[in-house]
């Protein structure tokens, strides 16, 4: 039996898990590629920041934030932009964080759900077989029962239980591969805070020295 065939003899539950599966693949792909995007070498880039802002350059690091993707990228533009008016760093990167955060996180719960409820639509299938095979042996009750009367809807409830199995484990490892890729990813925002703020904080030190001794 080819898999068309036994997409169209396992019923409406089998249509669901493949609209699932379909959805979980378009989340993950989507989110690989958004990540992939995303990715930077934070060492490097706060270390070119940093020589950048040495110099006062502060225009200059503002245009190589803008060109650099990522969240990384977007925290350091906010924490720039809160030293050049003279705001509170951390309360904009925090800000920015709440802004990032969602992005990195959004459709992951869908993918979450997909992996949990994919069993349960399996049970489900697995059910309703039943159901039609012990319908059958009390239709044909005193008739002669063939294994063919029955096959339909054990097949239903062994392929759509597959089907359902078969969903889950990989959305379940693509939903934690993706979740430890934002855990990664708030990591390096949280490094590269720590140094940008470490940077201001002893710029500003360092200004006020000079201008106490001149």
């Amino acid at each position: 039996m080819s898999y068309w065939n036994m997409v169209v003899a396992a019923g409406p539950v089998m249509w669901l898990i493949l609209f699932c599966s379909l959805l979980a693949l378009f989340i993950f792909i989507g989110k690989w590629f958004q990540f992939h995007r995303a990715q930077v070498n934070v060492r490097e880039l706060v270390s070119g920041l940093v020589n950048v802002l040495r110099r006062d350059g502060m225009t200059e690091a503002m245009t190589l934030c803008d060109n650099t993707p990522g969240p990384v990228a977007r925290i350091l533009t906010a924490a720039i932009q809160a030293y050049q008016n003279d705001d509170d760093i951390p309360r904009a990167i925090d800000d920015a964080v709440l802004v990032e955060l969602p992005r990195l996180e959004s459709r992951l719960n869908v993918l979450a759900t997909i992996a949990k409820v994919a069993p349960l639509l399996g049970l489900l299938g697995t059910v309703i077989g039943m159901v039609e095979t012990f319908l059958t042996m009390q239709v044909k009750q005193g008739i002669s029962l063939t294994l063919a009367d029955l096959s339909g809807g054990i097949s239903t409830a062994l392929i759509t239980t597959a089907a359902g199995l078969c969903l889950a484990i990989p959305a379940m490892i693509a939903y934690n591969y993706l979740v430890s890729r934002v855990e990664t990813f708030c990591i390096e925002m949280e490094k590269a805070s720590s140094e940008i703020i470490y940077f201001f904080h002893h710029k500003d030190d360092k200004r006020e020295n000079h201008d106490a001794e001149t």
